[in-house]
């Protein structure tokens, strides 16, 4: 498994546009085979700092998330919303090692 974090630091007057913009991606990206989670977070001390908390099932479900047409129009549409460029941390699993205990299982898939 391989879990992202995606830093992205927005724009302040573009906050509300980003995160329903990057909530409508991460509702599609849960359809992915190989996306387990993806959940949006945004930070209560700078609302401009949000975080992307990204779980595949291996390096080859992160590519092909990349490939999708909904990550496109994402990656497009908050181009312009960056205060600077987003950065991304890639992890190893230590904890849990079953892709279960990372699978989301929310009603807002």
């Amino acid at each position: 498994m391989l879990v992202v974090h995606v830093h992205a630091r927005v724009e302040p007057a573009r906050v509300e546009d980003f995160l329903a913009a990057t909530q409508v991606n991460a509702r599609t990206s849960l359809a992915e085979p190989g996306v387990l989670r993806f959940d949006v977070i945004q930070d209560q001390a700078d609302p401009a700092h949000a975080v992307l908390v990204e779980v595949y099932r291996d390096d080859e479900a992160s590519a092909a998330h990349k490939l999708t047409p909904h990550y496109a129009t994402w990656r497009d549409a908050v181009a312009d919303m960056m205060a600077e460029p987003r950065q991304s941390v890639r992890y190893s699993v230590v904890f849990p090692v079953s892709s279960q205990g990372w699978a989301s299982d929310s009603p807002w898939q």
